[in-house]
């Protein structure tokens, strides 16, 4: 008699790393890009339920002993940054992950989610904290090939030492100067012609902007 075969196990789908390439630019260069986007394609969903743009608060974790800014500073580029974000100063995407600010991340051990146990190991271990607050206004396009996003954020600002998430009346301050702001481009594969073309993207320096490293250049 034939064995009965077992089925096959499903082969696993090879991990998509997105590219990212980030830019200073001056205002002037923005005025002209942003109108010339907007001319050709689409806002993401949340510009367009904002008028065109929105405001987004991070709030980074790391260790004790500052790894995440270190490598990065000294170029690792294979890294973790954990950090939770609200947008337009509301709580209803991030009410569960709120209790990281007082150092509980108990409940993570009860999700579903695979990364779940994950961060509980990175905060148990490493003994990540709160470190620093990050805001930004966000402007964003979309285009379908290649999953491309480009965006513009402006008006980059820390709390300094501050990382009440919540608290919109703690003072906040500039971090780049000149009118300076970043533009960021993400894509899969490779960067269609016609967003290069439309972005110039040759005629501008990349950098490797960090926004987490810019707000705690402060402390030092």
């Amino acid at each position: 008699m034939e064995k009965a075969r077992r089925p096959a196990r499903p082969k696993k789908r090879p991990v998509q790393y997105r590219h990212e390439l980030k830019y200073y630019i001056n205002r002037g260069d923005y005025e002209i890009l942003s109108r010339r986007l907007r001319s050709c394609i689409q806002q993401d969903e949340n510009a367009q339920k904002n008028g065109g743009e929105y405001f987004i608060r991070s709030l980074y974790f790391d260790s004790p002993f500052d790894d995440a800014l270190w490598e990065k500073l000294s170029g690792t580029d294979e890294r973790d940054k954990f950090r939770i974000r609200i947008y337009n100063g509301q709580d209803d995407v991030i009410k569960l992950e709120c209790k990281h600010i007082r150092g509980e991340y108990a409940f993570l051990l009860s999700r579903r989610e695979p990364f779940a146990r994950r961060m509980f190991a990175e905060f148990a271990t490493k003994c990540l904290r709160p470190r620093v607050i990050v805001d930004y206004t966000r402007e964003a396009y979309v285009y379908p090939v290649e999953d491309v996003r480009i965006t513009f954020d402006k008006d980059i600002r820390t709390a300094y030492r501050g990382t009440s998430l919540f608290d919109m009346t703690q003072p906040t301050y500039p971090v780049i100067t000149d009118g300076d702001l970043v533009l960021e481009v993400k894509f899969n594969n490779y960067l269609p012609s016609y967003i290069r073309e439309l972005l110039q993207i040759d005629s501008h320096t990349r950098s490797a902007v960090s926004k987490y490293c810019i707000c705690r250049k402060f402390e030092f």
